[in-house]
């Protein structure tokens, strides 16, 4: 049996494609347009293309994130259920990692808490929405104002020799503040590890609302950014763990969801 998750994000669409609720087939993701169906069909049609199948072979498709109801039951996609971030984090991270007890999930538009209980339920969970500057797209706003490229971030930061205090309530404000410490002559190395570190301050703030509890473990496209992990983890005093394809966990969890759910 073949199953799909499906994770429509604010910026991207993932697509995970599962045999027996075991075997990943494919992985594949694209560009959010304006037609949120037509972006997410395109993105699963690639999928199936790379994996050689056709949509017959798919028994069921489960979509979540926050364009989830975009595709629920929508043709060609045809997405039978759809479920919330957090119920298809917890169900991919404890797949992945049994032991977990907290997930952080930052993607581009917004930043999650989920704490996790026995066999992958979700106990609490807790959402930074108010502002992209607890998200992805604060890193992208500022590596435009730093004229970086948005994966030269990272790395910059970690090469950074003095810790510059910035104030991450607001990406306008932020980017305000960006643009005085480059007229003050603040390397970009400096600057991309003051980003990093306001921005794991906000996420820290948001998660220890829930409490932390080990396994902590780090999901969603911001993951992948080598400067944001170091300054998390200091703000939690916690080792955090980031599973290979850290972008995908959500729709892993919801392919495994259609896999019970069509097994029923």
């Amino acid at each position: 049996m073949i199953t799909a998750g499906v994770d429509v994000g604010a910026k991207y669409v993932k697509v995970v494609l599962l045999e027996d609720g075991r075997k990943v087939l494919k992985r594949a993701n694209g560009i959010v347009g304006f037609d949120i169906l037509k972006s997410a069909t395109e993105v699963f049609e690639k999928a199936l293309l790379e994996a050689g199948l056709n949509h017959d072979r798919i028994s069921r498709v489960t979509a979540t994130g926050m364009g989830r109801k975009a595709i629920h039951k929508k043709h060609p996609l045809n997405a039978g259920e759809i479920v919330p971030e957090v119920i298809a984090d917890a169900k991919g991270a404890y797949h992945l990692l049994p032991a977990v007890k907290t997930i952080i999930d930052v993607g581009a538009e917004e930043g999650r808490g989920v704490k996790v209980g026995e066999g992958g339920k979700v106990k609490d969970f807790v959402i930074n929405e108010r502002c992209a500057a607890g998200a992805g797209t604060f890193i992208e706003t500022m590596a435009r104002a730093l004229e970086v490229g948005v994966e030269d971030m990272g790395p910059l930061a970690l090469k950074a020799t003095k810790a510059i205090p910035m104030n991450a309530q607001c990406c306008v404000f932020a980017e305000s503040e960006v643009v005085t410490l480059i007229h003050s002559k603040v390397t970009k190395e400096d600057i991309s590890k003051a980003i990093h570190d306001a921005m794991a301050g906000r996420i820290a703030s948001m998660v220890l609302r829930i409490g932390v509890e080990k396994e902590v473990v780090l999901i969603g496209g911001v993951a992948r950014n080598p400067g944001f992990l170091p300054p998390l983890k200091k703000e939690l005093n916690t080792e955090i763990t980031i599973p290979e394809h850290p972008q995908y966990v959500g729709a892993f969890g919801a392919s495994l969801l259609a896999f019970e759910t069509e097994g029923k």
